[in-house]
């Protein structure tokens, strides 16, 4: 039987350097059911997929609680955006919980946000609305992406340009 790391490397040769990455995120993840090091050592150099394990390895990150975000991630880095830190819990000023964002730039106090189908059901829906509200009032803004924005990601990143022109003169720190 492969061990999880194995089999990331056997994907390698069938999967995009992106959905690899997913793939990768998510054993590094919660679950953790490898280690970057483990899919490392995993890559067998002059085969099949070694080109695509090796470009997917850098991107690797530990964070990230879904393939969606990941894709999300990469995206917004290949847009040129500096990376984000994943899956943070953000506390206000007053040092209360507010919540846990998908992505974060700290310093400048913007969140980006995935939303899947199930944040249209009703009571996700008014959670989520709920959550983004205390965020705003504790100098935070949230942008939230869609399916639609990863497919056509021009409006999100111009969202993202203009939050972060915004921000530029007021870092502060988190």
């Amino acid at each position: 039987m492969s061990s999880p790391a194995d089999t990331w490397f056997e994907c390698a040769s069938m999967l995009s350097v992106a959905d690899l990455v997913a793939l990768g995120d998510h054993m590094v993840g919660r679950n953790e059911l490898a280690t970057l090091d483990d899919l490392a050592a995993a890559v067998r150099p002059g085969s099949r997929g070694a080109r695509t394990a090796r470009a997917a390895l850098d991107r690797i990150r530990v964070g990230a609680e879904s393939a969606m975000e990941t894709h999300l991630r990469l995206a917004v880095v290949d847009a040129g955006f500096p990376e984000p830190a994943l899956n943070i819990d953000v506390r206000g000023d007053d040092g209360a919980f507010l919540g846990r964002v998908d992505m974060a730039w700290q310093e400048h106090r913007i969140a980006l946000e995935y939303d899947g189908d199930h944040h249209r059901e009703r009571e996700t829906f008014r959670n989520d609305q709920r959550r983004s509200n205390g965020f705003t009032v504790n100098g935070w803004l949230v942008i939230h992406a869609t399916a639609v924005d990863l497919a056509r990601p021009a409006v999100l990143f111009e969202r993202l340009r203009r939050a972060f022109a915004e921000r530029a003169g007021r870092t502060r720190r988190a």
